[in-house]
């Protein structure tokens, strides 16, 4: 069979082109290395409710016309991200807002809190930030940093703080009123049912074929007694992978994730999101899924979420953009220029990290420019 496009990776940019470039009656065969469509974004039910197999995803934008967009495959509820911290035997709301410092220090007013942070920051006699500590300590003070940031970038990064360059942490957000809503973004929730089933929508008209790699994918075609043909590839995994790694391998961030189901415990945490911020702690946050939908089941499920350092045949989540890789990352850009009727796209494929509404906005872009492009 022949198909206008291959698209490599079933995850939310895949599913999108895809979808978009069905409605223009083009043909789209699409897949993927996991067994499942959705990629990261992949919910299954569990003990009736549904689990966000790798990792929290709040969907929030400021966007409105991303957001009907999304709508049209979904109905939202209106879940608030209001994560917790958990600092030693204290319990902190986040973002750092005025709850926060009324239950660090005990004061009531946004002038006490800033009259605080300002004293503290004075009092470290900081010129320009050498490393992420120093930076973060002159922007938050001392009490912030040490209760709130410090172990938790540690942990995420597999590194000490002085070992981390300064840029990573650009501002720190204090919120000087009493506002847990972790987004500053006028439209957020979850989707009802899942995300699983946007993408379903999504995919409805093309072809998928999961369990397979991209190049065991081409060996198989290749050997095949009918190969299959296609106009143009989209391809969203790694890009330094697709090029066989031939200038380096790009650095990533990994996670582990552990999920236990819980069926004698109805309410294990009282939050969706906690943070846990020392760096004793292996796991930078437990998850109980069914508040993100305000579940009544009579048990529960919870993931801890273990960050860890990425090595090849690891699942990559989040691309270390320092000045090192960046610099290797425009060198494969370069490459992927001179390839002929391949596109690259997605968190992988363009080596950033993206939220879920910028992913949508930017496979929409990409749609734009190759229908403008015929």
């Amino acid at each position: 069979m022949h198909y206008d496009y291959l698209i490599v990776g079933t995850g939310l940019f895949g599913a999108c082109f895809a979808y978009e470039m069905q409605r223009e009656r083009k043909t789209c065969l699409l897949i993927d290395k996991r067994e499942h469509i959705a990629g990261n974004i992949y919910t299954e039910e569990s003990m009736g409710i549904q689990v966000h197999k790798y990792g929290a995803h709040i969907f929030h934008t400021s966007d409105k016309e991303i957001w009907d967009y999304v709508g049209q495959f979904a109905e939202f509820n209106n879940y608030i991200n209001s994560p917790l911290a958990v600092y030693k035997d204290e319990l902190y709301n986040l973002p750092f807002n005025m709850n926060t410092f009324s239950r660090m220090w005990g004061i009531r007013t946004p002038a006490d809190a800033k009259a605080i942070i300002a004293e503290q920051i004075s009092d470290l006699h900081i010129g320009e930030p050498k490393n992420l500590e120093e930076q973060a300590l002159s922007l938050a003070g001392r009490d912030v940093y040490e209760k709130l940031i410090k172990g938790y970038t540690e942990k995420q990064w597999g590194r000490d703080c002085t070992q981390l360059p300064a840029f990573i942490i650009k501002r720190v957000p204090l919120r000087f009123r009493y506002d847990n809503n972790y987004f500053n973004d006028p439209y957020q929730g979850i989707p009802k049912g899942g995300y699983t089933a946007i993408v379903e929508k999504m995919l409805a008209g093309s072809d998928v074929r999961t369990g397979i790699t991209y190049r065991d994918f081409l060996k198989e075609n290749e050997e095949s007694a009918q190969p299959c043909t296609w106009d143009k590839a989209l391809y969203t995994g790694m890009i330094d992978e697709y090029f066989d790694y031939c200038l380096g391998a790009l650095e990533y961030r990994s996670l582990r994730f552990e999920t236990q189901e819980l069926p004698d415990v109805d309410n294990f945490q009282g939050n969706a999101v906690v943070n846990y911020t020392e760096r004793e702690v292996p796991y930078t946050r437990i998850i109980e899924h069914k508040h993100f939908e305000f579940g009544t089941q009579p048990g529960t499920v919870i993931t801890r979420e273990y960050p860890a350092e990425w090595r090849r045949g690891d699942e990559p989540y989040y691309p270390v953009n320092d000045e090192k890789n960046t610099k290797l990352y425009a060198g494969y850009l370069e490459l992927a220029g001179k390839e002929k009727n391949v596109l690259f796209g997605g968190r992988l494929g363009q080596y950033r990290y993206y939220d879920m509404d910028k992913v949508i906005r930017a496979a929409l872009d990409m749609v734009r420019s190759e229908l403008a492009a015929e």
